[in-house]
């Protein structure tokens, strides 16, 4: 996948557009972001150490910084940075954006959690 032709923080840092050259934009929250992170802190190294984050409903964006040609890393009010967003993966995340965020609510209702802190 090619770099996106502009990445955009909302004023209030709760939104991120990506636009890739040809696309429509895909917009993110920061929530999403901050929960679906493919750090290994959430994803763990299998798909059975991947953890469920609640609580992050309020959680921003404060500060996005180039990886190579390839990525950003994104920092959120909670502080968590370890998550390298690619291309790929902002691209992949925006076309399963609907069922990714249904079974992220799935998790926490099954696991008892909630977006709220």
């Amino acid at each position: 996948m090619s770099a996106p032709s502009e990445l955009r923080v909302s004023k209030d840092r709760r939104l991120l557009t990506v636009t890739f050259p040809g696309h429509q934009p895909f917009e993110f929250s920061a929530e999403m972001l901050r929960v679906l992170s493919p750090s290994a802190e959430v994803q763990g190294h299998s798909p059975d150490q991947r953890v469920t984050v609640p609580g992050k409903i309020d959680v921003t964006i404060t500060k996005m910084e180039p990886v190579g040609n390839y990525a950003v890393r994104i920092t959120f009010s909670d502080f968590h940075d370890t998550g390298i967003f690619t291309w790929d993966y902002f691209h992949e995340l925006g076309h399963e954006q609907d069922a990714r965020w249904q079974s992220y609510l799935d998790e926490l209702a099954a696991k008892g959690l909630s977006r709220e802190k």
